[in-house]
């Protein structure tokens, strides 16, 4: 039983926390910020996720080389160069990047809870067309 439904689009939750958390996909509010970068997030988990890649960049700056000996600082640097241009369509919810933009556009639907895919013979719906096929 999902009692809980948002009035933009109609999503069910089972739960009125989870509800109240998809209505920031509505209302663009990001209350999480970032206390290294000031990027901010709707919801925590994103930001815990974000922290991660900070924490991850530190602790590859602070050791001396890498496995195949060269230097990490300028080599961490250059593969975050190469890495941000070889995947230029970033998720403005939780920072993944993509290689293509139609990839960030599925992605995103995780986020909104879109579901523009819908089987004509049972009335489900899908992100992907690839799982209306599937189905």
């Amino acid at each position: 039983e999902k009692p809980y439904r948002c009035g933009d689009c109609g999503k069910s939750f089972s739960q009125r926390p989870n509800l109240l958390t998809h209505r920031r996909v509505h209302t663009g509010e990001r209350p999480f910020p970032c206390a290294q970068c000031g990027k901010s997030f709707s919801q925590k988990a994103n930001l815990l996720a974000h922290q991660r890649i900070h924490a991850a960049g530190e602790k590859a700056l602070a050791g001396g080389e890498q496995e195949d000996g060269a230097s990490s600082k300028p080599k961490l640097r250059s593969q975050q160069r190469n890495y941000q241009e070889d995947t230029p369509f970033v998720c403005p919810e939780c920072g993944k990047s993509f290689r293509q933009k139609p990839n960030l556009i599925t992605h995103r639907r995780i986020h909104t809870g879109e579901r523009p895919f819908t089987c004509f013979l049972c009335g489900r719906s899908f992100n992907q067309k690839t799982n209306l096929v599937t189905h």
